[in-house]
């Protein structure tokens, strides 16, 4: 198979011409790290694809800059069979070799410098850092046991031999490390504990926040505390999950919140949004009423939204196109009131003062943010 001119097609296209990375992606054959993956169908379920079939798609597919999906739920693309159709919401993918490339940028590796990359994926990472610093300089950690087990095996068949760690890094994570990469959106606060441990004074860490598409950057110091700063550049990635499936949402809750009628009822100032989708409006959801989730569902003209949190608060807007919705809101918070909040500050202000914001984690892994005289803290709660 010739792939060699498509991954450096793709080198080219995620680097610069005097990047470091650019040899890196484009002497990966990425197509061996993902064999099969999972795609939307034209109904909107979960279809199986296996490269081997379609050589040329499969090409296409795996050197093209974008996410493929290899998990969904607890099945996994390499133990299916055509016509399965898995019920659920991705828990591996491939990530899109652009965004890898990125993370890595702000990670700041060297050669001699230890890696953690954390959330082993399709191994990707790994082994573009491998061919980057030297595997024996690369660990690579992930909870799922096949994860770590597949992407050893097919990354020695590259001829590198990075180590591959299984744990739940918001439990443990083994050893210490001075750069850890993270692509998977860690959860401020207990769950961030494990990592700032493994980071190594003077080391540095680049990772998302859970249910935000913010990027932290920052180098440890000698008293425990991450300080850095939140990039100008966004990313989206998948929660760290404990388990082969992330836990049931609230389903009741959103069955509440699709139907009922609210302890309060208005009208919204502003159009209905798919706030998944609208990344700084979701991050600062995140930071002022965290473990918020979220609903969306177009029909026809009409645009609905649904809120939802673990507290047992709700909010439904609705409306046709961009009309001013009807509102529906119950539970110890106001969801809509709060969003609604934020797009004030939002329209007022002409951004959010997330992006570029100074970051110091503290050991408990409590995220203070800052930006003028505004202040936050997330996974104090």
């Amino acid at each position: 198979m010739d792939w060699e001119r498509d991954a450096g097609k793709l080198a080219d296209q995620v680097t610069d011409p005097d990047s470091r990375w650019l040899a890196p992606v484009a002497r990966v054959p990425r197509h061996e790290l993902i064999p099969r993956w999972w795609d939307v169908d034209d109904s909107g379920g979960w279809v199986l694809r296996v490269g081997a079939d379609d050589p040329d798609a499969w090409l296409r597919s795996v050197y093209a800059d974008r996410s493929l999906v290899t998990r969904v739920g607890p099945s996994h693309a390499d133990h299916a069979e055509l016509g399965d159709c898995p019920e659920g919401v991705p828990t591996s993918s491939a990530t899109l070799p652009g965004l890898v490339v990125r993370m890595l940028r702000h990670g700041r590796l060297g050669p001699g410098l230890s890696l953690l990359d954390l959330g082993t994926g399709a191994g990707g990472l790994t082994a573009y850092a491998s061919h980057r610093i030297g595997a024996e300089n690369v660990t690579s950690l992930d909870v799922d046991p096949y994860l770590t087990a597949v992407a050893g095996e097919r990354l020695a068949r590259m001829g590198l031999h990075p180590e591959f760690v299984t744990a739940d890094a918001t439990e443990h994570v083994p050893g210490s490390y001075e750069r850890i990469v993270s692509t998977v959106g860690l959860p401020a606060g207990p769950g961030l504990r494990p990592v700032l441990a493994a980071l190594e004074p003077g080391g540095r860490i680049a990772t998302t926040l859970g249910r935000t598409c913010l990027i932290i950057t920052g180098w440890k110091h000698a008293n425990g505390d991450v300080v850095g700063v939140v990039e100008r550049d966004t990313a989206g990635f998948m929660l760290t999950r404990s388990g082969d499936d992330y836990p049931p949402a609230l389903g009741e809750l959103f069955v509440l919140a699709e139907g009922a009628e609210g302890d309060e009822r208005g009208t919204g100032r502003y159009p209905v949004v798919d706030v998944a989708n609208a990344w700084e409006l979701r991050s600062m959801l995140e930071v002022v009423a965290p473990g918020v989730e979220l609903g969306y569902a177009v029909s026809g003209r009409t645009r609905t939204a649904c809120l939802v949190h673990p507290d047992g608060s709700w909010a439904r807007a609705s409306a046709e196109w961009t009309d001013p919705p009807e509102v529906h809101q119950s539970g110890p918070q106001r969801l809509w009131t709060t969003l609604e909040r934020i797009r004030n500050r939002l329209n007022a202000e002409g951004s959010l003062p997330l992006l570029g914001a100074k970051v110091r984690i503290t050991p408990d892994g409590v995220c203070h943010l800052s930006r003028g005289k505004w202040h936050a803290s997330i996974g104090d709660r």
